[in-house]
This record gives structure tokens, C-alpha cells and sequence, in this order.
């Protein structure tokens, strides 16, 4: 334990590195409802209602998660499970209910816990800028994790010399993709794992995922994209490689665009 000290070990480092994030979500809540169950029986006069506790919960939940390293996005959902728990428990609604409202959310958002990339849209803003980036040659560009498709709409009317791929593995955003992309000759939508599409094929590769994946996705695209072709990542850096350039698109977030030229396949 000494030797594991002088190391720098720690528990919750352990955790951090190997607990998959459903575990650390499931672990964050019981941790929250432990310790606010701990301190209403410890502080009665402080905590006198279920509804405290319960925000209290919520709180110390979204919390420990963020000690535990969960992505950010987890922060909402932890302040929000235990109170929309509670909040249904108060209404009369029919347990079909609850089924429908799960299934539809599966619909939309699938596996995130395995994927760890959530659904997020690219704006308008953003399609414009993207556009910008693109060689004046035809050229074949991926999105991978499009969802509704809304940017490869965008580039494939804007650049009908192009060929546009999206990949995208919540069934309700690919229909909704695929549906809407019937009026484009020059757009396909595909339905799957984007993990298991070859990025050879393509000159540019947009991706708006989550910090967790980008340094996979970026040893795939050195292995597999051709000399100069282009990844371009909506807000997520890949930790420790420089961009060739940063553009800020002119949006309210200050959506940054990071591009990474290759330098030649497989290249180390």
C-alpha cells in the first residue's frame, strides 16, 4: 500500500481509468442517496422534507460523478433522475407511460453508455463553416455520428460536385436523416456502427462526438485516411496532438472547428 502511495495511487483513480460509465453513474446516485440519507437522519431540523433530500441527493450525486471522471453531459441527468423519480411517483400516470417515454429515449439516444458520445447537432453556423473548409475539387466527406443530418443536408445543396456519407446508430435520428435525405443525389445515409466504417474513401471526416473517443478516432484516421486528406472535430481536441488549425464559427457558443491534416496513412 506504501509502494502504491509513493506511486500516486489513489482508489478513485482506479476508477476513473476502469469503471465503465453506466457503473459510475449507478455508483454516483447510490453514493448521493447514502450520503443524503446520512445527513437528513443526521440533521433532522435541516433537511425536514423528502423534496430536500431529494435535491440534496441529486446535487451530491452529480458531484461524486464528476470525481469519479464522468463526462460532463452525465451532470444534468444526475440532478434530474432522483426529482423526475419523485415527481412521477406524485402523478397518476399510467405505467405504459413510463415504457413509451423509455423506448422513445432509446430510440433517440441508443447505447450513449457504451458509445460515450451523446446526440449533438451541428447548427447552421457550423455547416457554413465546415463548407469553407472543403477543397474547391470534388471531394468525398463522412460525418460520422450525423444524427438528424442536418449539416450534410447543408453541404451536399450547397456542393453538388461532392459526394456525402453519414453514419449514424440511433435509430430515430437515422430515419429522420435517411427520410430527409431522399431529395439529394449526392448524399447517402448509412444505419451502424461508425467504428466500423473504413475512412479511406474520404477526403475530409467530420466528427462531433465527446473527449472520450477522439484519441481512437484520430490513430484510425492516421491509419487509414490518405496523405492530406482532413479530420475535422466540432469542439472536442484530440488530447496532446496540435491541431493544423482552430476556426471559431461565428455562433453563440463559439463553436470551435479543430483540423487535423494527415501527414500520410499509417504514418507514426
Amino acid at each position: 500500500m506504501r509502494q502504491r502511495a509513493e506511486l500516486g495511487y489513489h482508489p478513485a483513480m482506479f476508477l476513473r481509468r476502469s469503471a465503465h460509465p453506466l457503473r459510475q453513474a449507478l455508483l454516483a446516485q447510490m453514493a448521493g442517496i447514502v450520503l443524503a440519507a446520512t445527513l437528513a437522519y443526521a440533521l433532522p431540523g435541516v433537511l425536514a422534507s423528502l423534496l430536500q433530500a431529494v435535491l440534496l441527493q441529486a446535487v451530491l450525486a452529480a458531484l461524486i460523478g464528476q470525481l469519479l471522471g464522468a463526462p460532463r453531459w452525465w451532470i444534468p441527468l444526475h440532478l434530474g433522475f432522483l426529482p423526475a423519480v419523485l415527481l412521477a411517483s406524485r402523478l397518476e400516470i399510467a405505467s405504459g407511460w413510463y415504457l413509451a417515454g423509455f423506448v422513445l429515449l432509446l430510440l433517440f439516444y441508443w447505447r450513449i453508455d457504451r458509445s460515450q458520445v451523446p446526440l449533438y447537432l451541428s447548427n447552421p453556423a457550423t455547416a457554413a463553416a465546415v463548407l469553407r473548409l472543403l477543397p474547391n475539387t470534388p471531394c468525398r466527406l463522412v460525418d460520422l455520428g450525423c444524427g438528424h443530418g442536418g449539416l450534410l443536408r447543408h453541404l451536399a445543396k450547397a456542393r453538388p460536385d461532392c459526394e456525402f456519407v453519414g453514419v449514424e446508430h440511433a435509430p430515430l435520428p437515422w430515419l429522420w436523416a435517411r427520410l430527409a435525405a431522399s431529395g439529394h443525389g449526392n448524399l447517402q445515409i448509412r444505419y451502424g456502427d461508425f467504428w466500423r466504417v473504413s475512412l479511406a474513401p474520404f477526403d475530409v471526416v467530420y466528427a462531433f462526438l465527446s473527449p472520450a473517443p477522439m484519441p481512437r478516432l484520430h490513430a484510425l484516421a492516421r491509419s487509414q485516411m490518405r496523405p492530406d486528406s482532413l479530420l475535422i472535430s466540432n469542439s472536442f481536441a484530440v488530447p496532446e496532438v496540435a491541431p493544423e488549425s482552430q476556426l471559431v464559427v461565428a455562433d453563440r457558443r463559439e463553436t470551435r472547428l479543430y483540423c487535423y491534416r494527415m501527414p500520410g496513412g499509417g504514418e507514426e
